[in-house]
């Protein structure tokens, strides 16, 4: 094999599926027809991973994820979903990809509305006073009026939740009690929350084609760097403030903090502002799924682009309007769209597209995952749609 199977001659209809017994040693034969000065290195590669998992989760299966791409010859994940379901795996992964993205403009309004009128009353206390300008000050203002940096960000954030949370004052912390319980009721709503943040499988394929050489082992490398520093961050950020707060802690850690703390200001500011130039890279996903599905041979048209956005701009900035729990949209978004894209999809295509038995030791932890996507999905969704529906009667 002389030619990445991810190249567009490659790309096939009548591509074969290849035996399971034999994948590894095909995939290591694949040479990279490339100049020597094309593409980022392993470094700029990790730089690209670690900001999307830290900034929206850590990557779930990114080998499965990438075998399935080779094994298909499909270079995105709805090629590979097409390819590997027909017109049924189109409309799964359209929906669920849209249902994600979305969730993450809501999530992301909420954030903004959270921090940034904290930043600004803390910075001008006697904004509240001043007509009109008062309005700075309020979060449902702020929604409307910013809806238009990343890794950095998320470092600030980082620290500042770890140099700040053990000074914090006492009347502020959590019970003691119970804090180091290993499993508590709300365990698979938590499991959704947790897989929000793991989602970035639609970044995986970007990146490995964005490499210099996008050989297996350099991609590896990739995965398990970004996978490494990620987890370090999102252990910090989690225990730090989990320790401090325990049964306190909200979905928005940030928001256990005193809004007249200037290193938590600081980072409240950092937050609001990664979440300005990240919300439209998740507009970006819905509209595209929406012109792919509903107009996918039609040319652009600015009315058709202008309603589509307007709408879903003012969708999200509505329902961020109606609830300032961060929590309860993570718990929703995670737990019904974030379990599909990470443990369900990407191991039901490798099952798809691997020949031989399905009830086989070398299938048996795909067929594992997709068991346990199904059943975090199903119970996280009903006991989040529970906990609503009883915080509204």
């Amino acid at each position: 094999m002389n030619a990445p199977l991810l190249s567009d001659n490659s790309r096939s209809e009548g591509i074969s599926v290849i035996d399971e017994t034999s994948d590894n040693a095909y995939l290591e034969e694949i040479d990279v027809a490339r100049m020597p000065d094309y593409g980022g290195s392993i470094f700029s590669s990790f730089l690209n991973m670690a900001n999307s998992i830290i900034g929206a989760g850590i990557i779930g299966l990114p080998y499965s994820f990438l075998l399935n791409a080779k094994l298909s010859g499909r270079n995105s994940y709805q090629e590979i979903m097409n390819f590997c379901f027909g017109r049924s795996g189109m409309v799964a992964i359209s929906f669920f990809q849209f249902v994600f993205a979305f969730g993450g403009m809501c999530a992301f309004c909420v954030i903004i509305g959270d921090t940034i009128p904290e930043v600004i009353k803390s910075i001008f206390p006697g904004i509240v006073d001043i007509p009109v300008l008062y309005l700075f000050g309020k979060r449902n203002f702020v929604i409307i009026f910013v809806l238009g940096l990343a890794l950095i960000s998320m470092v600030i954030i980082v620290v500042a939740v770890v140099v700040e949370g053990p000074q914090v004052d006492p009347s502020l912390r959590g019970k003691e009690e119970g804090k180091w319980d290993f499993i508590k009721p709300d365990v698979f709503q938590s499991i959704g929350v947790i897989s929000f943040a793991f989602v970035c499988h639609h970044n995986s394929l970007l990146i490995f084609d964005a490499l210099r050489k996008p050989t297996m082992n350099r991609f590896a490398a990739v995965t398990h760097l970004s996978t490494f520093v990620s987890l370090l961050a999102c252990l910090l950020m989690a225990l730090s403030g989990y320790l401090v707060f325990t049964d306190r802690t909200q979905g928005n850690i940030l928001n256990n903090f005193p809004g007249d703390n200037f290193i938590i200001n600081i980072a409240r500011f950092c937050f609001g502002f990664n979440m300005f130039t990240t919300l439209p890279l998740e507009l970006f996903v819905c509209r595209e799924v929406i012109n792919n599905y509903y107009f996918p041979n039609d040319q652009f048209n600015l009315l058709r682009h202008v309603i589509i956005t307007t709408l879903l701009v003012g969708g999200a900035m509505t329902i961020s309007l109606l609830t300032d729990s961060l929590g309860i949209v993570l718990e929703l978004v995670g737990g019904f769209s974030a379990t599909a894209l990470a443990y369900i999809l990407p191991p039901a295509c490798y099952l798809k597209l691997s020949s031989g038995k399905l009830w086989t030791l070398n299938k048996l932890p795909a067929i594992l995952c997709v068991m346990f996507g199904i059943l975090v999905m199903v119970l996280s969704t009903i006991f989040s749609i529970a906990n609503v529906v009883s915080g509204w009667i």
